[in-house]
């Protein structure tokens, strides 16, 4: 019995682990649900990488802003206010001529105000008031030079008031607030004093140009309706005369208190209405009456609801009722010839005979309601047709008089309104309608209003923040390499091991801190590796895509925690390229190695160094031979395994790298199990999958990944998850 038929676990078969890996048809994957495109953790992993990316944009950014706000020219802004009554404050019935809006056109007719306030022709006006034609101020000393020749002073002084004019319309603004009518009329300029002055310039003349265009329609509204009202007058003497001779001449007389058109006017007219009316009233009770026959005529007289609701006939149903039950109880314990069964039947007959002439005579009385109220209908309609033809002539002549008569009353009603408003107008001609008020002046701003530093720099941060995600999320777009513990898995396809934080390689000391974060994360690995790996299959090899991603260290740390669990373990050092396991155990190299047991130029024992640690051998290499893939490939190699996998509870092989060379790909055929080790956040997919790909193709058999130099950070993790996550305990 040796060593490791000591140590070996009890359980019978390999593990299920190792079956996931070899047979993953044998058992289903559990469900994994799909990740998000964007999550918290890539967001915040993006972040922390590209932190000196978004510093430095951020960094430009604010000081081209700093530099532009620096050599930027300062602009004063001037603010007067204008107050509106969009409904108008009238002192006299008449100043209202203008057409009335809604309450939802208020923001239209504000804004209305705003681009008369900002338009060319109140432009002009202001620049005409203060005469800004003939002022440097504005034009600046330079405007006089670009005087063309053969220009009268007429037409040059025209020329620079439009110039005026277009530069006043550029720099004046209007802003109408939210929660009241008082329009802000600003005006900017790189001189104050002139900033205030066209300020309160443009608000006086936007108030007396509204004051004017109300006079000036007042005054055209009550010329109009002068002229309208002689024309009216006219117009109704002639209509009262004409409406007159034509009721002379058909000799209609009407009626005192009536008036043509809203009624009977004559007395043959009035007896026509009120017969018409009655014979309306007869119509709808005989169709009523009749319709109620028709709807009862089929129906037995018993299920009309008049027998319903009939009291005497619902006594003698109810009397009925009583002696049927009475026959009913005496059947039961006689016979029909009974006397006194005999008895009651003849009363129920007569019960029976009562009920169906009084239902009967139900019936026949709503038949004699429609029959009275048809024969109402045909005596006043006779009547009707007897009174129509004397009134036929009489209304003919009366529908012309009510025409002539309607003229004259319309024309009336309007020369009476029209008086009214005209008396309205006269009085309100010169009278200020007062819709636009100036509310307050424009001071001398003392603080230039452009530009603004803080404004400046916000904007400078916002387009650095956009610059500096945009450049970010490309080079996240093109940089694919592996940061984060779930990419090992969704994207290689293989389980995860563990992994490892980050540390110095001056801070690696195995011996002095077996509870540092180091070490715990290795412990883990251990303890997945032992339950992946079945007892049968003992021989791994350890490799990964490039140099220097801590596939020696990993090993070698691997190796002393299974000899710590009194498993017998041999480290080899198969990296003929660059040999490093003597190095990382500070063992002296040796006169004889690895390559020369397999040569065969010495024996196993010879080349073993023994005693570095308890329950550990080392195998490690002196000389490196020209040839290494050459000695992996001899069966050699095979015989060296077959061989120690019964002397040893674990054979560990430290591979090289596998892109450029063939060693790690021909180790994998004759090892049991190979584990890759990855870096994070330094190799890129593209170069990891196609080693992946060589080993794969060589026959490797995957045990899983091992992800070192892990830093939570740059993957997207917390802080705590940095700098806590492996370690337990008070003392940190």
């Amino acid at each position: 019995m040796n060593d490791r038929s000591i140590i070996e676990s009890p359980e019978p078969g390999p593990r299920r682990g190792w079956v996931d890996h070899y047979m993953p048809e044998a058992y289903p994957q559990p469900y994994q649900a799909p990740r998000q495109l964007f999550d918290i953790s890539s967001i915040r992993g993006m972040l922390f990488r590209q932190r000196w990316l978004f510093a430095g944009v951020l960094l430009a950014t604010a000081i081209i802003g700093l530099i532009v706000t620096l050599l930027t020219t300062p602009l004063y802004e001037a603010q007067s206010s204008v107050r509106v009554e969009p409904y108008g404050q009238y002192i006299v019935e008449g100043q209202d001529i203008e057409q009335p809006f809604g309450s939802n056109q208020i923001y239209d007719y504000m804004q209305t105000q705003v681009a008369v306030i900002e338009s060319r022709n109140l432009a002009n006006t202001v620049a005409e008031n203060l005469n800004l034609g003939e002022r440097s101020a504005l034009l600046g000393e330079d405007f006089e030079e670009g005087r063309p020749p053969n220009i009268s002073d007429d037409e040059w002084s025209r020329t620079r008031t439009a110039a005026a004019a277009g530069i006043l319309q550029s720099q004046v603004d209007a802003d109408i607030p939210d929660d009241n009518w008082i329009i802000k009329i600003a005006y900017r300029s790189s001189d104050n004093v002139l900033a205030a002055e066209l300020a309160n310039a443009y608000a006086d003349a936007f108030a007396l140009t509204d004051t004017q265009s109300a006079l000036e329609l007042n005054e055209y509204a009550r010329d109009y309706i002068e002229d309208q009202i002689v024309t009216v007058r006219e117009r109704l003497e002639e209509a009262e005369q004409a409406a007159n001779a034509y009721a002379r001449d058909s000799q209609i007389i009407v009626q005192p208190g009536t008036d043509l058109g809203s009624g009977p006017t004559t007395l043959t007219a009035s007896n026509l209405s009120a017969i018409n009316q009655r014979v309306s009233e007869a119509r709808a009770k005989r169709i009523e009456a009749e319709q109620r026959w028709r709807s009862v005529q089929n129906v037995p007289a018993g299920q009309l609801p008049e027998a319903q609701t009939n009291s005497v006939l619902q006594t003698l149903i109810s009397q009925r009722t009583n002696l049927r039950t009475r026959l009913a109880e005496l059947r039961q314990r006689y016979n029909d010839d009974f006397p006194e069964i005999q008895n009651v039947l003849q009363q129920i007959s007569i019960l029976d005979e009562q009920i169906g002439r009084t239902a009967a005579e139900i019936k026949a009385g709503i038949r004699n309601n429609y029959i009275v109220a048809r024969n109402q209908e045909q005596a006043l309609t006779g009547e009707l047709n007897s009174l129509t033809g004397d009134t036929l002539a009489e209304q003919d002549q009366q529908v012309q008089l009510s025409v002539l008569e309607r003229e004259a009353q319309a024309l009336r009603d309007q020369l009476q309104s029209l008086l009214a408003r005209y008396n309205q107008l006269s009085s309100a001609t010169n009278v200020d309608t007062g819709a636009f008020t100036k509310l307050d002046n424009a001071t001398v701003p003392q603080t230039p209003y452009a530009p603004s530093l803080l404004r400046n720099m916000t904007m400078a941060i916002v387009i650095g923040l956009a610059l500096a995600g945009g450049l970010a999320v490309l080079r996240e777009t093109f940089d694919d390499r592996i940061r984060s513990l779930d990419e090992v898995e969704d994207k290689l396809g293989l389980p995860l091991l563990g992994q490892t934080p980050y540390v110095d390689e001056r801070d690696i000391d195995v011996s002095e801190n077996q509870f540092g974060a180091l070490m715990e994360s290795y412990a883990a690995i251990r303890s997945s590796i032992d339950f992946a790996l079945p007892r049968d299959r003992n021989v791994l090899q350890c490799t990964s895509t490039e140099a220097a991603e801590g596939k020696s260290t990993t090993i070698v740390i691997l190796a002393e925690l299974f000899a710590r669990m009194g498993r017998k373990t041999l480290l080899i050092d198969g990296d003929f390229r660059r040999p490093s396991i003597a190095k990382l155990l500070d063992i002296e190299k040796p006169k004889v190695g690895f390559a020369e047991v397999l040569l065969g130029h010495t024996d196993f024992e010879s080349a073993l160094v023994k005693g570095v640690h308890e329950n550990l051998d080392i195998l490690p290499i002196a000389e490196t031979p020209t040839n290494p893939s050459e000695l992996f490939a001899e069966e050699n190699l095979r015989e060296f395994i077959a061989k120690r996998r019964d002397e040893y509870s674990l054979v560990l092989f430290d591979s090289s790298p596998v892109l450029g060379l063939a060693d790690a790909p021909m180790l994998s055929r004759a090892v049991d199990a190979t584990i890759f080790v990855m870096e994070a956040n330094r190799i890129q997919f593209g170069k990891v999958n196609a080693a992946k790909r060589r080993l794969e193709n060589g026959g490797a058999k995957m045990l899983g990944v091992i992800l070192t130099k892990y830093r939570a950070l740059q993957a997207g993790e917390d802080y705590s998850y940095q700098y806590a996550y492996y370690q337990y305990g008070d003392d940190k």
